[in-house]
């Protein structure tokens, strides 16, 4: 069990380093739409689908590098908690069409994108 809660600590840590990194390397790019999280919640759909499809066809893959993945890498990469102060940000700021764009489109996408990768993996 500590194990398994080292594990998903340190995967956490390494996916909120990689989160923070892309949006230092994205901050130049804003036009008032959050790009950043945007992206990384994109990708880490895309990457948690990958993950679900691997682990669902390999049946040999260890539940302990799967829980150091998909619960604190992609856990700490992703950033809903982000995505849903951005979005409270762009209501206060009367961007109603930024944030329905930016509310749908991470939404449908991160939908569309685990199901992406699921289905490429299976």
């Amino acid at each position: 069990m500590i194990k398994d809660i080292v594990l998903v600590g340190i995967g956490s840590g390494i996916g909120g380093i990689c989160r923070y990194l892309i949006s230092l390397a994205m901050s130049h790019v804003c036009n008032g739409f959050p790009w950043a999280t945007f992206s990384v919640n994109v990708a880490g759909c895309l990457l948690i689908g990958i993950l679900w499809g691997l682990t669902s066809r390999f049946q040999s893959m260890s539940p302990t590098f799967t829980l150091f993945l998909m619960v604190g890498f992609c856990g700490g990469f992703t950033t809903f908690s982000t995505f849903s102060k951005e979005g409270m940000a762009l209501l206060q700021a009367n961007n109603y069409m930024l944030f329905v764009l930016y509310t749908i489109g991470s939404v449908v996408l991160g939908i569309a994108a685990v199901a992406l990768g699921f289905l490429t993996t299976k």
